[in-house]
């Protein structure tokens, strides 16, 4: 299972990258609205710019997420995205409109990614449409009393009976068991925040390990 960054914050994005475990990126206007101190004044130009940015810092894929509610719109968007960089991927909502917009890409051969992925049909027609990735959020299906693991687990064995495409992209990860469960499931990638990253490396016999070879080391170059 491959892991991606969830954040649109460049020096997670730096620092992920750098313990070399960084296979993408996924972005969307809620994170974009993290990191600026305005979200009222920023333009389309400034996040394609910032899109940009992330692309100079990870090779692998970066969804950037269309904003249209229109098909027409989302393609609009959608083309200018994908003149940013070779690995940009589009992300679009899995409306009847972002259908629309997921059945162009793919004949144009731009990869997608279909989000806000909450149930085995939407994630059947995603496919069917040509979406290059599929994200179901399993956080926020937890958050109202569902099982958003017992979703993937559904999408990723539909998706093997039928030779379908998409790679499953398990999004809105709260805690490290959200990645352990991913991986059991078979998911082929988990988009993880920055946060969380940080608590799959902690465990106290680590660290209580690292501090007495530490202290041991010091004794004996004395």
């Amino acid at each position: 299972m491959q892991f991606f960054i969830d954040t649109a914050n460049l020096a997670e994005i730096g620092a992920a990258h750098q313990m070399g475990v960084l296979a993408g990126v996924t972005t969307n206007p809620s994170l974009i609205a993290k990191i600026v101190d305005d979200p009222a004044a920023f333009t389309w130009q400034m996040f394609k710019d910032h899109i940009s940015q992330i692309c100079q810092i990870v090779d692998g894929p970066v969804s950037a997420e269309v904003t249209a509610l229109d098909a027409d719109g989302m393609i609009a968007e959608g083309e200018e995205l994908a003149e940013i960089a070779e690995n940009v991927v589009i992300k679009c909502p899995v409306t009847m409109e972002g259908l629309k917009a997921i059945t162009y890409f793919d004949s144009q051969d731009i990869a997608t990614n279909a989000t806000l992925v909450f149930s085995a049909n939407q994630a059947l027609l995603a496919a069917n449409a040509g979406a290059s990735y599929v994200s179901p959020f399993v956080g926020r299906l937890d958050d109202v009393s569902s099982d958003g693991m017992a979703l993937v687990k559904q999408i990723v064995t539909m998706f093997k009976n039928y030779d379908y495409m998409p790679e499953v992209i398990v999004a809105s990860i709260r805690h490290p068991q959200h990645v352990i469960d991913a991986a059991m499931v078979g998911a082929d990638i988990a988009t993880i925040p920055y946060s969380v990253i940080r608590q799959l490396l902690s465990h106290p016999l680590t660290d209580q390990g690292v501090k007495k070879f530490t202290e041991d080391a010091a004794i004996m170059k004395k």
